[in-house]
This record gives structure tokens, C-alpha cells and sequence, in this order.
């Protein structure tokens, strides 16, 4: 099953992140992403033709991030908006990330 067709599951802590190599072995999956230094962040920049266009973009976002129920942190502007996502209780990578990010990417599709 592919990562779009997977849904997130809460997440309540008390398990470990995944490992870096884990989280590389992953990366395919999510084409136009990185890993932060640490691999306990996953990160992907935006661009966009303009302002109207990027904020239609993070609202996508946010309305799937609610029928997720797994949230990133957004930074948006004129032309661009970065989206990153990691699991706040296990401060790190879990699949849900994963999931979001490949989701992410098929709004653009």
C-alpha cells in the first residue's frame, strides 16, 4: 500500500522515533523532501507564482492536516510556503510524516 493510501494513526508517545537509516530508507517515497541534520524533521520548500497562490496552497494543507489529525509547522509568504512536519510526542520521525508528506506532494498533482 502506497503512503497516499495509508491514513495516520494518533500517535501518543512512548515509542521511539524512527532511526535515521529508517527514516533514509523513506525518502523515495517522498520525492522533493529532506531530512534535517538529525533526521527527526522531514522539510519541503514551495514555490508559487504569488502571494493568492501560496495561501491556497496552505490552506489545502491545513484542511488535510485536520482530516489527518496530524499537524505541520507552515511558513508562508509571497511566492513560497515551507512545510514541516515531525511527531511532537516522540520529538521525532514517525510514519505518519511520512504519510502527510506524500500526501502533500499529491495536492500539487
Amino acid at each position: 500500500m502506497g503512503l497516499t493510501e495509508k491514513t495516520c494513526v494518533p500517535c501518543r508517545g512512548g515509542i521511539p522515533p524512527l532511526t535515521p537509516q529508517e527514516a533514509k530508507a523513506m525518502m523515495p517515497q517522498v520525492p522533493e523532501w529532506q531530512l534535517n541534520s538529525e533526521s527527526t524533521k522531514l522539510e519541503r520548500k514551495f514555490k508559487f507564482a504569488n502571494f493568492a497562490e501560496a495561501l491556497a496552497f496552505v490552506n489545502k494543507v491545513g484542511a488535510l492536516a485536520e482530516e489527518e489529525d496530524h499537524h505541520p509547522d507552515i511558513a508562508f509568504g509571497w511566492g513560497y510556503a515551507t512545510v514541516v512536519f515531525y511527531t511532537h510526542k516522540i520529538k521525532g520521525l514517525h510514519e505518519n510524516d511520512f504519510i502527510m508528506a506524500a500526501k502533500v506532494n499529491a495536492l500539487l498533482g
